[in-house]
């Protein structure tokens, strides 16, 4: 039904960059709200950042929101993560989500998931 595929994670130097993609695919995306969250060993998966395919309206954790930046390209139903400034902390399984529910802070509000990609951040 919803099929999201996420990819350009690697492993990259303290300081460096990344641009995550999420390739989604499905019948209408034009009223959700897409989301990326993370995944350290031996933590919860958190919240990184969530975009509205209508209207592109943005939220950020406050950890990140000086570095990341979410954008989104409709017309090839592809999310992204700039990823600047990475630091050892940010490494993570990052994980691209899509929902409907209006809670763009909590996994909960989000009924689709990718695979994930990892991002290995060495100092």
């Amino acid at each position: 039904q919803v099929q999201l595929v996420e990819s350009g994670g690697g492993l990259v130097q303290a300081g460096g960059s990344l641009r995550l993609s999420c390739a989604a695919s499905g019948r209408t995306f034009s009223t959700y709200v897409m989301g990326w969250f993370r995944q350290a060993p031996g933590k919860e998966r958190e919240f990184v950042a969530a975009i509205r395919w209508s209207g592109g309206s943005t939220e950020y954790a406050d950890s990140v929101k000086v570095r990341f930046t979410i954008s989104r390209d409709n017309a090839k139903n592809t999310v992204y993560l700039q990823m600047n400034s990475l630091k050892p902390e940010d490494t993570a399984v990052y994980y691209c989500a899509a929902g409907r529910s209006g809670i763009v802070y909590s996994r909960l509000g989000y009924d689709y998931w990718g695979q994930g990609t990892r991002v290995t951040v060495s100092s």
